[in-house]
């Protein structure tokens, strides 16, 4: 493997010369001399929400016209909501979606600052406001989406005529291989972030493996007690449960009882630690949950999985998210040896549960399976990262055979926020200089590939958001 990195480093050393860069801040197209916000909201179907203001760049929070249904325009829009970090016309512009709603305050994702260009960030479709109304859930699948950043690019890149690379982490990653998979002549390169690649739903034995392995045995057995104490304790721990929920407001009704949501948060437990935290963290978990008392069992699964999340409020901004994922995305189920059957009454909950009764759901198998394939035969331009602790990264994303200039790396030691940064040093290097080289501006010396743009404590979000556990 390092032979073959070091000849890749050594092929990039070839492909050109590093571009300067950071040219200042273009308010107005040198080509045209009509300030940025005119252009974009020249453009059809723009408008504009709000602009507020970051050093060195303007940024746009907007509203875009997209059609309900891509395949049928005329059958009604819905206003999707973007933003734009603009740098400068003449710089690289990153894609980025998270694949859920989207942030209105300025920030910077890695390869943004790697390649110092313009940002475009989208809000995925039927996460509010940008929810048709009324919505046909039937018009949620990765298709529509793509197409969404289909329309965005076609629009922009009028303005933008730079490279372009798309990103996306966890959600947004799997957003990024699909936008590829449907419109690949779209971008000149793509860089996923821990994305799953759940390939047959029905299937799951790579997460009870990795659960076996990550870590040390000392802190999975800690884990592992503390989840199983939790449910041993289910009784105390519910009236706690109960109160919590009635001093909130919280309800239960689209999971079923309160009884549910209990077990469901529980059971999140040992996967919400790995998600979003380093071994290091092993030190805040009980070491001996037997003679706990039950505040300090309550607290460390509420500080992991939260027990404000499988509650009517807590689930309702996120069921596009579990719509998908009972019609095409697949979800994990995994199994607890560790835990007596007579605890565990419904185990790992389908997102059918999880989805208002009221909003239909039919599962597509074939969906996974194509995108899988196509990456397989088909990846160019593409690069994986994922991290080494991280439980969604059990089933993921492989290239074959028929890809050209793609990889897949893993972030030694690292959970669901791993990035190029953290990857080891050959790794990091070549990961760089070929999102130099996919942006349009190759490295001279790939041995010393840096991010082009000086890191900004606030716009640069290194650390992994804090959300929910068992959702991407």
């Amino acid at each position: 493997m390092r032979k073959a990195l070091r000849w890749l480093l050594a092929l990039v050393v070839l492909i050109g010369t590093l571009s300067t860069a950071g040219a200042a801040t273009a308010a107005q197209s040198e080509a045209t001399g009509t300030d940025i916000k005119d252009q974009l909201l020249a453009i059809p179907g723009m408008s504009l929400i709000e602009e507020k203001p970051y050093t060195g760049y303007r940024f746009f929070v907007l509203n875009y016209t997209q059609p309900v249904d891509h395949r049928h325009p005329s059958k009604g829009t819905f206003q999707q909501r973007i933003t734009v970090l603009h740098k400068d016309v003449s710089r690289p512009t990153v894609f980025y979606t998270g694949g859920y709603n989207v942030s209105t305050n300025p920030s910077r994702r890695e390869p943004t600052q790697i390649v110092d260009g313009n940002q475009v960030s989208m809000e995925y479709r039927f996460f509010t406001p940008s929810r048709p109304d009324p919505a046909d859930w039937s018009k949620l699948d990765i298709w529509q989406a793509a197409s969404d950043q289909h329309r965005i690019f076609k629009a922009l890149k009028k303005i933008y005529t730079k490279n372009w690379i798309s990103t996306g982490g966890s959600k947004g990653g799997m957003t990024a291989t699909y936008y590829e998979r449907f419109y690949p002549k779209d971008m000149d390169g793509v860089v996923a972030y821990v994305a799953p690649n759940d390939v047959v739903n029905d299937e799951d034995s790579a997460y009870d493996r990795f659960f076996t392995k990550v870590g040390t045995a000392e802190c999975r057995d800690r884990l592992d007690a503390v989840q199983r104490e939790a449910l041993v304790r289910r009784e105390p721990l519910e009236k706690k449960y109960a109160a919590y929920a009635a001093e909130n407001g919280y309800t239960f009704t689209t999971i079923g009882s309160l009884d549910r949501a209990y077990e469901a948060v529980v059971l999140d437990y040992v996967w919400g630690f790995w998600q979003y935290s380093l071994l290091s963290d092993c030190a805040t978990i009980p070491a001996d949950a037997k003679t706990a008392s039950d505040d300090d069992i309550w607290n460390s699964v509420d500080t992991i999985s939260g027990f404000s999340f499988y509650t009517d409020q807590g689930l309702e901004p996120y069921t596009p998210y579990y719509y998908q994922a009972g019609t095409q995305l697949g979800a994990p189920t995994i199994h607890f040896p560790y835990i007596e059957k007579k605890y565990i009454r419904y185990g790992y909950q389908p997102p059918r549960n999880f989805v208002p009764r009221s909003i239909p759901m039919k599962f597509q198998p074939y969906a996974m399976r194509d995108v899988d394939t196509w990456v397989k035969h088909n990846a160019h331009h593409m690069l994986f990262v994922y991290g080494q602790n991280d439980p969604w990264g059990a089933e993921r994303f492989r290239v074959g055979k028929g890809s050209k200039d793609a990889y897949v790396f893993t972030a030694p030691g690292l959970n669901h926020g791993a990035n190029v940064a953290g990857l080891v040093a050959d790794e990091k290097t070549l990961a760089t200089a070929r999102i130099l080289a996919w942006a349009g501006v190759p490295a001279a010396s790939t041995a010393q590939a840096k991010p082009l743009a000086a890191f900004d404590k606030k716009l640069d979000v290194r650390d992994v958001q804090r959300e929910p556990t068992l959702r991407p």
